[in-house]
């Protein structure tokens, strides 16, 4: 039927009112406290690193003893001193250069920390400290490995020969090289951990 030539009357549904909240994802940048501490530790990392560094450098540059061995025998003089042996003076290289290395990012990272500045001020900077952490850690491992297999002959003698085992007579001037490249490595760890943070840096830079 038609109602009188009128259009039915329209019908409204009123939805209910919604509200969105937006929240910071958690994924967002992190805040200034845990910046700071992050940096923080990476100044603590610096420095046990060049504390290791510098007690491997003292204990090798100090290992010198003088003493004799039975050979045939007849009783050799001996005089022992880390500069005889081209391993050890090339981990005391390195032991050197990478005490400077850490010596300049504390300095240059500390005085920027009292000023409440970023440790790292680019990605130029962050990219300069990197291949440093990198190369140095790489030359240490180098280094200890090379001195390792001297310690080692120096302990266990030339097999199927006469010479006998050099650290028997010879045993503080030994054990100062050994702990010298136990601290060696421990420095080589730490820088490494070092490189991880670096990278982590860059990833977010």
């Amino acid at each position: 039927m038609i109602n009188g030539g009128k259009n039915p009357p329209d019908i409204g549904i009123q939805l209910p009112e919604m509200k969105l909240t937006v929240t910071e994802s958690s994924n967002g940048p992190p805040d200034g406290n845990v910046i700071r501490k992050a940096q923080v530790m990476q100044l603590v990392l610096r420095a046990l690193c060049l504390v290791t560094s510098v007690t491997a450098l003292s204990l090798m540059v100090t290992a010198e003893q003088a003493s004799t061995i039975s050979v045939f025998g007849f009783n050799v003089p001996l005089h022992s001193k880390w500069s005889f042996s081209h391993s050890f003076e090339y981990l005391v290289g390195v032991l050197a250069v990478v005490a400077l290395h850490l010596i300049l990012q504390l300095l240059i990272s500390g005085s920027r920390l009292v000023r409440g500045s970023p440790i790292i001020s680019s990605r130029n900077h962050g990219w300069l400290i990197f291949a440093g952490d990198q190369v140095f850690t790489l030359a240490l491992m180098s280094a200890g490995s090379s001195a390792s297999s001297v310690s080692s002959l120096n302990h266990s003698g030339i097999r199927h020969t006469a010479l006998p085992n050099f650290c028997k007579p010879l045993h503080r001037f030994c054990d100062r090289v050994s702990t010298s490249i136990v601290f060696t490595f421990f420095s080589c760890f730490l820088l490494a951990i070092l490189v991880v943070l670096d990278v982590l840096w860059l990833s977010r830079h």
